[in-house]
């Protein structure tokens, strides 16, 4: 069974250098009826203008991964770590007991659009840690890649979760099929047009996955995904 969140349905704020699109409620945006899907807690779209950034905050006892789909992100923490993504690379901060950070475009002419994906973790109070990595989404298309796992398998990052995260590229008319450990999953389409069990999805559009042993994704027009295997 699939039950979508369309895009036009989802939170929205827009405070001028951050224009932003909530899945699940967050910050200023409360919605009873979408607080999270399983170990899925948000999944935030956001579009961060040039030269505009998060300011030093904390966090805590959360598995987080920002997604680069276009632009650039840089990234700075208390634990000594720094960098800038792009389009390709994931970043994976683990909050753990705790740990501050700031994000930033550091473009001065181009915009940052980029998923923020927390994970609820299946431990407390842990060491908080940071990676960055480049994966090979547009270089190997029409496949789903492994980016965060249980196991770490794969070249992944070893997250403390309920939870695996695939991302891809298909060309129009790719179809593959996906396995669901757990039989749940959350499907979320970052731009293109796809089918997934019958059910059509535009960008911006996600669909809670339960009790399906797979996922069947068929591109109708060139796409960007994210699934999310919820054990």
């Amino acid at each position: 069974m699939l039950n979508t969140r369309l895009n036009d349905d989802r939170g929205h704020a827009n405070h001028g250098w951050l224009d932003t699109r909530y899945t699940f409620s967050f910050s200023d945006y409360h919605d009873p009826a979408h607080m999270g899907f399983r170990a899925l807690r948000v999944i935030n779209e956001d579009y961060i203008a040039p030269g505009m950034g998060f300011g030093t905050h904390p966090h805590r006892d959360m598995e987080i991964l920002s997604y680069v789909l276009s632009g650039q992100l840089g990234h700075k923490d208390s634990l000594g770590s720094g960098g800038v993504l792009q389009h390709g690379e994931v970043q994976f901060m683990s909050a753990g007991t705790g740990i501050r950070h700031s994000e930033a475009n550091p473009s001065a002419t181009e915009t940052t659009h980029m998923l923020q994906i927390w994970l609820l973790p299946n431990q407390m109070g842990l060491d908080p840690k940071y990676e960055q990595k480049k994966f090979p989404i547009t270089a190997e298309p029409n496949q789903l890649h492994l980016i965060a796992s249980r196991d770490g398998r794969d070249g992944s990052f070893l997250i403390r979760s309920e939870a695996e995260m695939y991302a891809g590229k298909l060309a129009a008319g790719t179809e593959l099929k996906q396995t669901l450990t757990g039989k749940h999953g959350w499907l979320q389409v970052a731009s293109g047009e796809i089918r997934a069990n019958g059910r059509t999805l535009r960008a911006g559009d996600g669909a809670a996955i339960s009790n399906e042993t797979h996922v069947a994704i068929t591109a109708i027009n060139d796409a960007e995904i994210l699934l999310f295997d919820l054990g």
